[in-house]
C-alpha cells in the first residue's frame, strides 16, 4: 500500500515540475517577442528593453532552477529507505508549504504511522470495493487517484484518452452503458463526472469517425450534440471536416452511403455554441463540396457576424 502512496506522490511532485515548465516555456516566449523588439527599435529606445529582457532572463534562470529541484525531489522520494528517513523526507516536503503536494505527502505520512491492524482493514477495504469493470475500475479511480482529482485537467484527459483506445472498449456496449448510467448520476462527484463525460466523448469519437456502420456512427455524433462539455467541440470539428463513405440501412440491406447526415448534425451544434472554436470550424466549410454544409455554413456566419463567444 504504501508502494502506490509514494507512486501517487511522486506523480504530484512531477506534475508541479510541470506547472513551473509551462511558466517557464512562457517566460521563454516572452523572450523571444521581445527580442525581436529590440532588434526593430531604435538605438535610443533599446535601454528599458534591454532592462525587461534582463529580468525575464533572471526570471527564466530561477524557473529552470525550480524545475529541476521538484524532478530531484520526485527522484529522491522513491530513494529514501523506510522508516526514520523517509518519514524525515515527507515532513521536509511538508514543510515547503506547496498546497499542490500537501495532500499527498499527509496521505502518506499517515499510512506510514497508522497501526498494522488499521492497515489491514484499509487493504482488505479496497481489495473489497475493487470494481469488477473496466468501466467501474475507471470511475473508481476518478473518486480516489491524486492526479485525476487535481486542478490540472491533462490527467484526467489523458485517462480518458487511454481507456477509449484500449482494445476492443470503443467498441464496447456494456462499458459504453456504465460511462452513461454514470453520466447521468447528477449528484455524483463533479471531478468523476468530468472524467466520464471527457471518456464518453472519447468513445463516441472513436465510433463516429471509424464505423462503418453510418447509422451506429450517427447515433454517436448525436449523442455528442447533446453533451454540454466544450471538449466535444474539437470532435464535432473533426467530424464536419471529414466526409466518408460507409453502409446505412434501407430496409431489409445495407446499401453504400455518406455521413452528410453525421456532418450535418455537428455543423449544427457548432453554431449553436457560438465559440472562437466553433467558429473557425464553420467557417473552413464555406467551399465544403457537399452544397448543404456550404450553404448552411455560410448562412451562419451571415446570421451571426463578428466574434463568437
Amino acid at each position: 500500500m504504501i508502494g502506490q502512496e509514494l507512486r501517487q506522490l511522486q506523480t504530484a511532485l512531477n506534475r508541479k515540475a510541470d506547472v513551473v515548465q509551462r511558466d517557464f516555456i512562457a517566460v521563454s516566449e516572452k523572450l523571444q517577442k521581445l527580442g525581436r523588439r529590440i532588434l526593430e527599435a531604435a538605438a535610443a529606445d533599446r535601454g528599458p528593453l534591454v532592462a525587461e529582457q534582463d529580468a525575464l532572463r533572471a526570471t527564466q534562470e530561477a524557473l529552470g532552477g525550480e524545475i529541476n529541484l521538484w524532478r530531484d525531489r520526485a527522484r529522491d522520494l522513491l530513494r529514501q529507505p523506510e522508516g526514520g528517513a523517509l518519514e524525515a523526507y515527507l515532513r521536509r516536503l511538508l514543510a515547503l508549504g506547496d498546497e499542490s503536494v500537501r495532500p499527498a505527502v499527509e496521505r502518506v505520512l499517515y499510512i506510514l504511522n497508522a497501526p498494522e491492524e488499521e492497515l489491514a482493514q484499509m487493504a482488505q477495504g479496497q481489495a473489497e470495493s475493487r470494481p469488477a469493470t473496466p468501466a467501474g475500475r475507471l470511475i473508481q479511480r476518478a473518486r480516489v487517484e491524486f492526479d485525476l482529482r487535481g486542478h490540472d485537467p491533462a490527467p484526467r484527459r489523458q485517462a480518458a484518452f487511454e481507456f477509449a483506445n484500449r482494445a476492443g472498449m470503443a467498441q464496447n456496449d456494456e462499458a459504453l452503458a456504465e460511462l452513461e448510467a454514470a453520466l447521468a448520476n447528477s449528484d455524483a462527484d463533479p471531478l468523476v463526472q468530468e472524467v466520464v463525460t471527457l471518456t464518453v466523448i472519447q468513445i463516441h469519437r472513436f465510433r463516429a469517425t471509424h464505423l462503418g456502420d453510418l447509422d451506429a456512427a450517427h447515433a454517436s455524433v448525436q449523442r455528442l450534440t447533446r453533451l454540454k462539455h466544450a471538449a466535444v467541440l474539437p470532435v464535432l470539428a473533426e467530424i464536419l471536416a471529414a466526409p466518408r463513405t460507409g453502409f446505412i440501412h434501407r430496409e431489409d440491406e445495407m446499401v453504400e452511403g455518406n455521413n452528410l447526415a453525421s456532418r450535418l448534425a455537428a455543423l449544427a451544434c457548432l453554431i449553436e455554441w457560438r465559440t472562437a472554436e466553433s467558429r473557425a470550424a464553420v467557417q473552413a466549410r464555406q467551399r465544403d463540396r457537399e452544397p448543404q454544409i456550404a450553404q448552411m455554413a455560410v448562412r451562419a456566419l451571415e446570421l451571426f457576424p463578428g466574434e463568437w463567444k
